[in-house]
């Protein structure tokens, strides 16, 4: 019964419920929507929210409805993919630089230094205003600049856990580099960066928001929750519900997985307090 009360569980299964349902939304899109969410209608711009456009319509007469489950597909997306980049670049640096120490490891946390001394989203708004904006420059340029707390993160579990008596009776028996790392700190490491991903990927979703509401990010008449807050900021007094629905969902994006990530952290904190008793 102890198991269950540890209140990480309860946080992580709401997170993940919020999760899925937003993953859900974005996947069904194009059953759910029922309208083109680029069809423009003039004779219905900043109608406000009823039966036929649940969400209401913006200023070009297009359903915000579907234009906020087709544009969860980019933000999710986004998310997603520049997470797993960012982690398995971190994740990889970490590593080497935990294991091997010495001047590998200066080299590669002074590398790690630089990148964050530069404020990401300024370093982000300057990549991305050199280059033609695209889906895919988004994703690498937010996941190569969030790689850097990652990447100390897992450096400092591989330093501790490289001096741990079973790294060293692996390396008694005659295994490689690669087989330790690979099959001994990899898999031990492995929590605190499950914790770390969860929480980019809202870091991500923000980013990218942040740079498409300054219009530097995917161009329209693709929707992103991000260049729908963008347009809807001139229509604020008069129209409530256009710039409403994407910063919510934004907010519940954000939230979902803070919560997944605080519950997660939780969880696997007893997880790693229990084995190394």
């Amino acid at each position: 019964m102890a198991r269950y009360k540890n209140p990480g569980n309860f946080e992580f299964l709401i997170g993940i419920s919020l999760i899925l349902f937003l993953s859900a939304l974005a996947f069904f899109a194009p059953v759910l929507a029922k309208h083109d969410p680029f069809a423009t209608n003039t004779q219905q711009w900043l109608q406000p929210p009823s039966i036929e456009h649940p969400f209401g319509t913006d200023r070009l007469g297009r359903d915000i409805f579907s234009r906020v489950l087709y544009g969860a597909r980019v933000s999710l997306a986004v998310g997603t993919l520049s997470m797993l980049l960012s982690v398995s670049i971190g994740f990889l640096l970490g590593l080497v630089a935990g294991y091997f120490g010495g001047l590998l490891d200066a080299l590669i946390m002074r590398f790690t230094d630089i990148v964050l001394v530069f404020p990401s989203m300024l370093l982000v708004l300057t990549l991305v205003a050199v280059f033609e904006p695209a889906l895919w420059l988004v994703i690498f340029v937010i996941g190569g600049t969030g790689w850097p707390s990652v990447a100390r993160l897992v450096r400092g579990e591989v330093l501790q856990l490289r001096t741990k008596e079973f790294v060293q009776s692996a390396r008694m028996l005659g295994a490689n580099h690669f087989r330790i790392m690979l099959h001994h700190l990899l898999p031990n490491a492995l929590g605190p960066v499950l914790v770390a991903a969860t929480l980019s990927v809202p870091a991500a979703v923000m980013t990218e928001a942040g740079i498409s509401y300054f219009g530097l990010g995917i161009q329209p008449p693709t929707p992103t929750w991000g260049n729908m807050l963008r347009d809807a900021q001139l229509y604020l007094r008069h129209a409530w519900w256009y710039a409403l629905f994407p910063g919510l969902f934004i907010f519940l994006t954000v939230f979902a997985f803070h919560l997944t990530g605080e519950g997660l952290r939780k969880q696997l904190g007893l997880t790693r307090t229990t084995r190394r008793v």
